[in-house]
């Protein structure tokens, strides 16, 4: 399992207490993407530590830019670096779903790769900045977007995560922004009770939006 203390964006080292076998995953996957020329970044748990959230994670969620990508080809640059799927139809359920359902072989690492589509999904893989995250070199998806991605989850420890983030956070948060975001998907899910939600959650950890 991998915990942090603090991050260190721009290309910093991350002062990391990640397992070999987690870092060795990380570092294969970084290189198959680099190789592939696709542009990427880490989310899900291990984007939480990085950003200096004390956490416990066994698995790698990342996000891939799919437009233009081969995925048969893809595929085979992941194999080469001993990323392989987990399910017997990994192509047929990755088109169906945008999400690539890997393990890394030596570690036994499960990896979710999410095949990026959407104009939100690329413009925050732009914004992605670089980490050295336990001597793995990988873009990072930045606070805010992380922020969306997790309220699109609204899983429980995705509700967990965001409080965290804001409690450590949540003085760089643009909430205007971030909440803009989310009324497009709330809107676009036909949900609108998750901004409400993700607005009560926010209100409770920093309290009215000054305006």
């Amino acid at each position: 399992m991998a915990s942090l203390g603090a991050p260190a964006l721009g290309g910093r080292p991350v002062s990391v207490g990640a397992d070999d076998l987690l870092l060795s995953a990380l570092s294969s996957l970084a290189a198959a993407l680099e190789e592939a020329g696709v542009p990427s970044m880490l989310i899900g748990g291990l984007a939480v530590i990085a950003h200096g959230v004390p956490r416990q994670t066994v698995d790698i969620d990342a996000a891939a830019w799919a437009e233009s990508l081969d995925l048969e080809e893809f595929v085979g640059t992941l194999r080469e670096h001993g990323v392989v799927g987990r399910i017997p139809d990994l192509l047929p359920f990755a088109r169906q779903y945008q999400v690539l359902l890997l393990e890394h072989r030596p570690s036994g690492t499960p990896i979710d790769l999410s095949l990026a589509w959407l104009p939100f999904e690329r413009e925050a893989i732009a914004r992605a900045e670089p980490v050295d995250f336990g001597g793995v070199r990988i873009p990072l998806v930045r606070l805010d977007d992380l922020v969306v991605y997790k309220a699109i989850a609204w899983r429980d420890r995705d509700r967990g995560d965001i409080e965290r983030l804001l409690r450590l956070h949540g003085g760089h948060l643009d909430r205007e922004a971030v909440r803009a975001t989310i009324a497009e998907f709330a809107e676009a899910l036909d949900e609108p009770e998750r901004l409400t939600a993700f607005d009560d959650l926010v209100r409770g950890v920093l309290g009215p939006e000054r305006r």
